[in-house]
């Protein structure tokens, strides 16, 4: 299909000729004669690019630009003008137009600012889509009692700065948790930082958090931002806090209550505003008397307390999780999604999933590639639980 331009002018010879150029490019093109016609064809209609002159009756071009954008229909927004200054090209940029052009039009200039606003076009669609994909990748899938409160509880707090401590079994979805809440804050726009502290030797972990200054140390050969910058203004997830070092954990303390943080080898205080999310699979409290983890570390860390769920505690997702991982696997082998037996999927129910929700991906996949048409009871008994 050919990408759709909204000519919006009040003069008919003007939309006459943008007409003749635009399909002679082959792109599909419809017009409006006032501001009033656009919005209207706007709320209807899915447009590319729009070709809007400034001056019209009812509705100028900016009041259409505005309202556009604030019903979320807006295409890439071309301004046009007989009557351009700086000060109309800076608000109409301000207001969201990808580009202002003087009237008359020149022909390449009005053709290069269409390519351009069509890329861009492409380009936010392409992100949305990626978006949509991303936000399905990470879904916290289960209709449970304790999966409907873990989502209550983070809509009520992922909107706030509170901290949030993240508690539950390895492989029951800690990680998604956090994502969940990254992307419900108004941080959602910045960066979400990972750190497993379990993956990284004890004396690199501080290197790793807090970056390192060049010559700090024998393998410092150039300077190093540590996790703590990478995530200014988003949030910092740092699973498996309780497998960070005592001295970590000193620092990691410090730049919680001050807000700054200092490179290794370095003297500079560095102002950071980060929002911390931490998880872990060990009981801190325990870690706390046996003189493993600070206790005013846990407390500043536990504002918030989310426990994530073992799948034995919620086995009635199972279904939900297992069609789900069913078509993920599809999607990634780029055949048919399998199909599974009802009496399959009840004895799916039957195990204790140690392993948790990492353990049951692993075992659709490797039932979808011994059965790839349709898994059946027999098949889980014979496959499911080598």
């Amino acid at each position: 299909m050919g990408k759709k331009i909204l000519i919006i002018d009040d003069e008919q010879s003007i939309r006459y000729t943008l007409r003749e150029i635009l399909e002679f490019e082959n792109y599909d093109v419809d017009e409006a004669k006032d501001g009033e016609e656009a919005l209207e064809k706007l709320v209807v209609n899915n447009y590319d690019v729009a070709l809007c002159d400034v001056k019209m009756p009812k509705k100028d071009g900016i009041e259409v630009l505005t309202k556009a954008m604030e019903m979320g229909k807006a295409p890439q927004f071309i301004m046009i003008s007989a009557h351009a200054n700086i000060d109309i090209a800076v608000d109409a940029t301000k207001k969201g137009a990808f580009d202002f052009i003087s009237k008359p039009p020149d022909l390449n200039r009005l053709l290069l600012a269409v390519r351009n606003a069509l890329d861009k076009s492409t380009l936010v669609q392409q992100t949305k889509v990626l978006k949509k994909q991303v936000a399905k990748k990470y879904d916290i899938i289960g209709e449970s009692e304790p999966v409907l409160h873990m989502k209550e509880t983070i809509e009520k707090v992922a909107p706030t700065e509170a901290r949030v401590l993240v508690t539950g079994p390895n492989g029951a979805g800690k990680e998604l948790v956090a994502r969940w809440i990254h992307g419900k804050s108004p941080r959602s726009k910045q960066s979400l930082v990972e750190v497993n502290c379990a993956a990284i030797p004890s004396e690199l972990i501080e290197s790793e958090l807090f970056g390192h200054e060049k010559g700090s140390f024998t393998s410092a050969h150039k300077q190093r931002i540590g996790k703590f910058e990478q995530a200014n203004e988003g949030t910092l997830f740092l699973d498996e806090i309780g497998d960070m070092s005592l001295s970590a954990q000193a620092k990691v303390l410090r730049a919680l209550q001050e807000n700054r943080i200092t490179r290794v080898g370095g003297d500079k205080e560095i102002k950071v505003n980060v929002r911390v999310v931490a998880a872990t699979n060990k009981d801190l409290k325990a870690m706390i008397k046996s003189g493993d983890f600070r206790e005013d570390l846990y407390h500043r860390l536990s504002v918030i307390v989310i426990k994530v769920p073992s799948l034995a505690d919620r086995k009635e997702d199972i279904p939900l999780l297992v069609q789900k991982f069913l078509k993920d696997i599809a999607g990634e082998y780029g055949k048919p999604q399998t199909k599974i037996t009802e009496d399959a999927l009840e004895k799916m129910k039957e195990p204790e999933w140690t392993g948790n929700i990492r353990e049951l991906r692993n075992v659709v996949e490797r039932l979808t590639i011994m059965s790839p048409n349709e898994i059946t009871k027999e098949d889980v008994e014979r496959y499911a639980f080598l």
